[in-house]
């Protein structure tokens, strides 16, 4: 710290999130209609609605730190305020140091404020340097970290390689992708500019974006002679998020690369297969209706979370009093219990209305499917829906099942009121 004093040239207020006291950019100044996104507004960014992810951010580190068992060093690499990186220094037990760098100027003033508020000066720098120099800077072997946090607005593909090679062996990488529109197909070819994939704007389009961020993650990693393995991720509001281990050797590169591969989708009966074959030649037809498919990738065919990790998170959130707990706890529970199941998930609404039915509940469906003998497990990527084993055709009969049942109950419900009238 160079001690000197400055104040912000803009509106700020104090606010607390987690057990840190935070100096931010008074939103409510840099916008003249609701339509405005305030954060982008700010000369420093801040984004409230991000507590959720940098909440998940503190338990995913301390459940990593209580794997590793020894201290930390952590890169926080777009500071903004500082929010994130004083929350990790805070509320990470065996958090030894933690920089935080950011380009914009009054940002990285602001943060050292918010240090200094925190009482943590010494533990915690900002660096005022662009975010692939500052990580060059730490790509020695003794100059590395164990944790790095990429959490930009956008796109987090540009920081990947230099990432990648500023962690040490078995250290944790946690990036965040805001731009939705390419990973769920809106914009197909900035997708498959950016991360290598092609996109599929199918109901469980979250998901792929996941698994096209963790297929980049990996082929990045590649190149290096590294493997990596994803340990927690999920999809929340306006972004997807992904934390995985980088394992050094080229063995743990093609254990990675053998889990890259293609889904395959048809959009007439909503039949859908993972396929570890090269697809960009074609990828035939629909083995239920015959229709040709379509496809995503390549991407991540292997877990997208780890229960054992999930359980170590759920741990560390009853410990602590946070303000979104039982939104987190929720997310965990789900995660965890999804963590071993089949890729994709069925929207039953979506369902439904391909067949023309009535839409029934998610648990009728699920009882449906498990009384047939098919497993019905719910997904934190959709309220509505259910990742089973069930063939497309099949889910289709259930559900016409379900709306005849419901069809002669109410009936019988018509007929016993005209008897009784």
């Amino acid at each position: 710290m160079s001690g000197e004093i400055w104040k912000p040239d803009f509106p700020t207020e104090t606010i607390m999130e987690g057990n840190v006291k935070l100096i931010v950019p008074k939103l409510k100044s840099f916008v003249k209609s609701r339509s405005e996104y305030a954060p982008s507004k700010a000369p420093v960014f801040y984004n409230p609605v991000m507590e959720f992810n940098r909440d998940l951010a503190v338990l995913a580190l301390q459940a990593y730190q209580r794997t590793v068992n020894h201290e930390i060093t952590v890169c926080e690499l777009l500071a903004g305020c500082g929010a994130m990186g004083i929350r990790f220094a805070a509320e990470v037990k065996g958090v030894k140091k933690v920089v935080m760098a950011d380009i914009n100027e009054r940002a990285s003033k602001l943060a050292r404020q918010n240090i200094e508020l925190n009482n943590l000066v010494g533990r915690v720098t900002v660096e005022h340097e662009e975010a692939n120099l500052l990580l060059s800077m730490h790509g020695a072997p003794h100059e590395r970290f164990d944790v790095i946090d990429i959490d930009p607005f956008g796109s987090p593909v540009r920081y990947l390689d230099s990432a990648i090679r500023a962690l040490r062996n078995h250290g944790l990488l946690a990036v965040t992708a805001t731009d939705m529109a390419p990973l769920c197909g809106v914009h197909s070819k900035a997708c498959i500019r950016k991360y290598g994939g092609k996109p599929l704007r199918t109901e469980y389009c979250h998901e792929l974006a996941v698994r096209l961020l963790a297929g980049c993650l990996a082929s990045t990693a590649a190149r290096h002679d590294m493997g990596v393995e994803v340990v927690f991720s999920h999809s929340s509001d306006h972004y997807v998020r992904v934390y995985a281990t980088i394992k050094y050797g080229a063995k743990k590169a093609d254990d990675s690369i053998r889990n890259l591969g293609f889904m395959m989708h048809c959009f007439n009966c909503l039949h859908r297969e993972a396929s570890r074959e090269n697809l960009t030649d074609g990828c035939g037809k629909c083995s239920e209706c015959g229709s040709r498919l379509n496809y995503a990738g390549p991407l991540w065919l292997g877990r997208i979370s780890d229960a054992p990790f999930c359980v170590l998170m759920e741990g560390e959130s009853q410990h602590r009093l946070l303000k979104l707990g039982e939104r987190i706890e929720g997310l965990l529970v789900s995660v965890e219990k999804e963590s071993e199941t089949l890729i994709s998930y069925y929207v039953i609404d979506e369902l439904c209305h391909i067949l023309g039915l009535p839409v029934p509940s998610v648990k009728r469906v699920a009882e449906a499917l498990k009384k047939e003998g098919f497993s019905a497990f719910l997904t934190h990527f959709d309220s509505r829906g259910i990742r089973s084993n069930a063939p497309a055709m099949m889910m289709g009969s259930i559900l016409r099942g379900i709306a005849k049942e419901k069809r002669e109950v109410l009936n019988n419900l018509g007929s016993k009121h005209v008897l009784h009238r």
